[in-house]
């Protein structure tokens, strides 16, 4: 997956904004302006940093090269990913998906009713 892919793919979620709010180079996005994701431009091949629920943070950094603790973030709950390896482009996608919901759930009940990610 490139960098366009994974930005398309992002943006296609529900209350997805981009910005760049530390410098020109890191693209950031947030859901509901919650962060769930950023990379660094700059960066071949091209890594992004993903939230993830610590235990399966470790998991995935053992189970493959390409994702490690999350760079200049939170080691227990960010990896850094190496979307231009050999990472499969259905793990990637599962992978923004967990970090996606993480947020959301992360999100007061309220909001989540809000903006429709509850319906009782």
């Amino acid at each position: 997956m490139n960098i366009e892919e994974f930005r398309e793919y992002c943006l296609s979620k529900k209350y997805v904004t981009e910005c760049f709010p530390f410098d020109e180079k890191t693209l950031v996005f947030k859901v509901a302006g919650k962060m769930f994701a950023l990379s660094g431009l700059e960066h071949q091949p091209a890594t992004v940093n993903l939230k993830c629920d610590p235990e399966r943070a470790v998991e995935l950094r053992e189970e493959y090269s390409d994702i490690i603790e999350g760079f200049h973030m939170s080691k227990i709950h960010w990896n850094t990913i190496t979307i231009e390896g050999g990472l499969s482009n259905k793990l990637i996608i599962e992978l923004i998906d967990h970090s996606y919901n993480l947020v959301v759930k992360g999100m007061t009940k309220k909001m989540q009713k809000e903006l429709g990610f509850l319906w009782c």
